[in-house]
C-alpha cells in the first residue's frame, strides 16, 4: 500500500473516531434535563426531542393538568419522564423541587430556563404590576433557578445552562414593554455570569427566538384594545416569512447547546432586526416608532383589564388567517384548562 493510501485510510479512521468520540460526548443519552415551562409551547417541543434521544427529563409547570398531557405525550418515546408542580418565581418553592430532582433523577446536567408570560398592549394601559410580573418570572425565576441549581450543574461534566430569553430582548418591540424590558435583563443576566461559570465547565447558551409557532398566543394576555391586540399578535404568529414551527426552533437550539454557542437567535427576521439594532440604531429606533403609530391605540374609555388570547377572539383571528398559529395551540399542548384564568 503507498504511502499516500496508507496516510488517507489513517486520516479517515482518525476523523470517524473523533467525530465518534464528539457525538458520544454531545449527546443528551442518560444526562438529567430540566425544563421549566416544559408542559406546552417551546418547552414541550425541546422536551419531545430530548425524549427522543433518551434524557432524563424534569418538567416544571405550575398547572397539572398540563404536566399530565405533557407525560402522556412524552412517555411514547420511553424515555424517562417525571413531572414536577413549581412556582417558579417562588424561591423556596424552586429550592425544594430542584433538590427533589437531583435526589430522585442523580444530579442535573443540564437546565432550560423556558418558563414566560407575555402582556400584549400600549404602554397606557401598562401598570407598575405588570413590568413586576415580568422581571419576576422572566428575570428572578431563571436566576432562582441557576442558583439552585449549581450545586448539582457543577458536578457535571456535561453542565448546561439554556436561557430562552426573545429578540424583544434586543430590540424593544413596541406594545410589549414589560415584556422587553424583562428579557433585557435576561439576556444581561445570561452575559453577566457566562465567563466566570466557565471556570466551572458550566457553559450558558441565550437563545433569543423570534416569533414561534407554539400556540402561545391563545395563553398570552391582552390589554387595551384587546381584540385588536389580539388580532395582530396572532397573526404575525401565523406568518411563515417571520414565524417559526416551534419543532424546528427546538432543533436549533438543542443543536447550539450541544456546541456550547453562547448565543442563537433564531427567525430570519429576528436576526435582520437584532442586526440593524447593532448596526444601525437610529433607522431602527424610526422605524419602531412608526411601528407604534400603526398598532392600536388606549381605548377613550378604558377599562383596563386583562384579557386571554381564548377571551381576545374577533372576525379576524381566529380565521383562516390565524390557522396556523390555532393548529400548533392543540399540537404543542396550549389548550385551556381554566376559561378565563390567568
Amino acid at each position: 500500500m503507498s504511502f499516500q493510501k496508507s496516510f488517507g485510510l489513517a486520516l479517515a479512521l482518525s476523523s470517524f473516531v473523533v467525530a465518534r468520540m464528539k457525538v458520544r460526548r454531545d449527546s443528551f443519552a442518560g444526562k438529567v434535563v430540566v425544563i421549566t415551562g416544559g408542559s406546552r409551547g417551546l418547552g414541550l417541543a425541546l422536551a419531545r426531542r430530548l425524549a427522543q434521544e433518551k434524557a432524563k427529563l424534569a418538567i416544571l409547570a405550575r398547572d397539572q393538568q398540563e404536566l399530565l398531557r405533557a407525560k402522556i405525550d412524552l412517555d411514547r418515546y420511553a424515555s424517562t419522564v417525571t413531572t414536577w408542580v413549581c412556582d417558579v418565581k417562588n424561591d423556596s418553592d424552586v429550592r425544594s423541587t430542584i433538590e427533589q430532582i437531583a435526589t430522585v433523577l442523580g444530579g442535573i446536567d443540564v437546565l432550560i430556563n423556558n418558563a414566560g408570560e407575555i402582556v400584549v398592549g400600549p404602554l397606557d394601559a401598562m401598570e407598575r404590576q405588570d413590568f413586576q410580573n415580568a422581571l419576576d418570572i422572566h428575570f428572578w425565576a431563571p436566576f432562582n433557578v441557576m442558583f439552585a441549581s449549581l450545586p448539582y450543574l457543577s458536578k457535571s461534566r456535561f453542565a448546561r445552562i439554556v436561557n430562552i430569553a426573545s429578540f424583544g430582548g434586543k430590540v424593544a418591540v413596541p406594545h410589549l414593554a414589560p415584556y422587553c424590558v424583562s428579557k433585557f435583563a435576561l439576556v444581561g443576566l445570561s452575559d453577566a455570569l457566562r465567563a466566570e461559570l466557565s471556570l466551572k465547565n458550566i457553559s450558558i447558551t441565550t437563545v433569543a427566538p423570534g416569533l414561534l409557532r407554539t400556540g402561545s398566543h391563545k395563553n398570552a394576555f391582552f390589554k387595551g384594545q384587546y381584540r385588536k391586540e389580539f388580532a395582530w399578535f396572532s397573526l404575525g404568529a401565523s406568518s411563515p416569512l417571520v414565524s417559526m414551527d416551534a419543532d424546528r426552533a427546538a432543533c436549533q437550539i438543542l443543536e447550539a447547546v450541544r456546541s456550547r454557542r453562547p448565543e442563537l437567535t433564531i427567525t430570519f427576521a429576528a436576526r435582520l432586526a437584532a442586526i440593524a439594532q447593532a448596526l444601525l440604531p437610529n433607522v431602527t429606533a424610526n422605524l419602531l416608532k412608526l411601528t407604534a403609530r400603526l398598532l392600536p391605540r388606549m381605548p377613550i374609555r378604558p377599562e383596563n383589564k386583562t384579557h386571554t388570547g381564548w377571551e381576545s377572539g374577533s372576525t379576524l383571528s381566529p380565521s383562516l388567517l390565524t390557522r396556523i398559529a390555532d393548529r400548533a395551540t392543540e399540537l404543542y399542548n396550549g389548550l385551556r384548562n381554566h376559561p378565563g384564568s390567568r
